[in-house]
């Protein structure tokens, strides 16, 4: 199978995903996202590919900055606030990599993320449905 129709599978596959996702699951997949343009990012520097890095750090932090965006300030309380915080650390931190301190940004960036990501990944169905009942009443 040529490498263009594996894109082209894994397009469609994901626009079915994304289709079919509740919230708690777009939310997850934008954050499996980042992590995997902060990857790739990462290779691009070892690699010295600049547009790669520049195009996968932005798509990034244009995550970071969805996920920032869509916290619900009011209802969160001080996690939420703390989480809003976090993101805009991300996004200033992306925003000031260089040639040199590239890497490590990144790596500083993903291992703060991920938990975040794992704990996310982790709720409990019925805290899902608890949240999607008061969210809709």
């Amino acid at each position: 199978m040529s490498l263009k129709a594996i894109n082209a599978y894994k397009k469609g596959t994901l626009k079915q995903d994304i289709i079919n996702a509740d919230p708690h699951k777009l939310t997850l997949m934008l954050m499996q996202g980042a992590l995997d343009k902060l990857a790739y990012a990462k290779g691009c520097i070892e690699r010295n590919d600049l547009k790669g890095r520049a195009e996968h750090v932005s798509k990034a932090t244009a995550i970071f900055i969805n996920l920032r965006d869509t916290l619900d300030l009011e209802v969160g309380g001080e996690f939420s606030e703390n989480l809003y915080s976090l993101y805009n650390y991300f996004i200033e931190k992306l925003s000031s990599l260089s040639s040199e301190n590239g890497v490590d940004i990144i790596s500083e960036v993903s291992e703060l993320f991920h938990p975040i990501k794992t704990a996310w990944a982790q709720i409990p169905e019925e805290a899902k449905r608890q949240a999607y009942a008061q969210a809709n009443a």
